[in-house]
């Protein structure tokens, strides 16, 4: 940034702050404020800031630019016609820009205030806010998919991850550092929420069939909300789920044989639910076709993802590694491929394997993945069974 132009806008934001203090309403000078800024960056609000503070400006004059800043960003959104009802996945998810876009706008007071009590409640509801994107990729997503609409999720997934960097770092970051990036924090929320509500949500409500959306929003009830509680579906919309649920089967009266036994589906069901894993099989044309309801279900499933590709499943930075897997298995280059990570607190084993059947045919792979944390702890030997119930 050059010093004439550093200058320039320090006055210009001078000008306004003067005003601001003389009484005059935010409202009427958003378009000037928009004017002296420009196409400024995070960074360079940062700085200005910081400029502005040495040279005796007080903390909360400071936060005032903030909110003309973030501003800009929200009023597009704060004009945006509801598209749904607010029990409405659509209806939630638009609400959810909302408040968003507010949580970033508090951290920029409280960075700009260095309340570290306000930021740390700030830094988790952005952990929470997680659930949002999980829902949008594990349940509208896929619908999308199915009903011809690629390109705009993937688009949309991959500015999800960037979102995921910057709240990752917002976590530890501090001073003017973390300004800055509550700033670009708004920024991108702003710009990536407006793409959804005029582009992606509109084309969802036209291809996805109305009877589906109660359903839908059960799978995001399963995974839960960040921001509040949304409203109690209308009793119709229950009762539209209701009717469209497959009828009860005649589990007991069907037995699956295998070359060491026989199981019904309901026991075959039980079984793999109860297993300490999550699975996951996609078949030989990757498509997904299973998964597991394990208890403690380590990575989102919904419904909705079964008949997706399983290359929609993952970001497309992880594309080029979920390609090369499945070819080897199909190649019979390799037999397992294996990953740790850290996620949540917990140590988590991921692991693929190829599936053969009885002639040596590929007929897919399988995902399997387990929280190993107590196991890598474990020492010793236990042979006897403790006293006492559930542990």
């Amino acid at each position: 940034m050059s010093e004439m132009l550093s200058s320039h806008r320090k006055e210009a934001l001078k000008s306004i702050l003067r005003r601001l203090h003389a009484g005059e309403s935010p409202e009427t000078l958003q378009e000037e404020f928009r004017r002296a800024v420009g196409q400024i960056t995070p960074l360079e609000i940062a700085q200005i800031e910081e400029e502005l503070v040495r040279e005796g400006v007080s903390p909360e004059e400071i936060r005032k630019l903030c909110d003309l800043h973030l501003a800009l960003f929200r009023e597009s959104l704060e004009k945006e016609e509801l598209l749904a009802p607010a029990w409405h996945p659509i209806g939630i998810l638009m609400a959810e820009h909302r408040e968003l876009l507010k949580i970033a706008e508090h951290l920029n007071h409280a960075a700009v205030a260095n309340d570290q009590e306000a930021i740390e409640h700030i830094r988790e509801h952005l952990r929470e806010s997680e659930k949002h994107y999980l829902r949008e990729e594990n349940v509208l997503f896929p619908v999308l998919e199915k009903h011809g609409i690629v390109e705009p999720p993937r688009v949309m997934w991959s500015e999800h991850q960037e979102i995921r960097a910057l709240k990752k770092e917002i976590q530890t970051a501090e001073g003017p550092r973390l300004r800055e990036l509550a700033v670009a924090l708004g920024e991108m929320l702003a710009s990536h929420f407006f793409k959804e509500n005029r582009i992606l949500f509109p084309a969802a409500l036209r291809v996805v069939p109305e009877g589906l959306w109660p359903e839908l929003r059960a799978q995001f009830d399963e995974i839960g909300y960040c921001c509040f509680t949304p409203a109690v579906p209308p009793a119709p919309a229950v009762m539209a789920r209701a009717e469209t649920a497959p009828a009860p089967t005649l589990a007991t009266e069907i037995r699956v044989r295998f070359p060491t036994g026989e199981l019904t589906p309901e026991e075959l069901e039980a079984i793999l639910n109860t297993l300490p894993v999550d699975i996951t099989f996609v078949d030989k044309d990757d498509t997904v076709r299973y998964f597991n309801a394990a208890k403690d279900r380590i990575f989102v499933r919904t419904p909705a993802v079964i008949g997706r590709k399983v290359q929609n499943c993952h970001p497309q930075k992880s594309l080029p590694i979920v390609e090369r897997i499945l070819r080897e298995f199909r190649e019979k280059k390799r037999e397992v491929a294996e990953f740790w990570i850290n996620y949540r607190g917990r140590f988590v084993y991921i692991r693929y394997f190829p599936v053969w059947g009885r002639n040596g045919e590929y007929l897919g792979t399988l995902e399997v993945t387990q929280d190993i944390t107590r196991i890598r702890e474990l020492s010793g030997e236990k042979r006897l069974l403790d006293e006492g119930g559930v542990q």
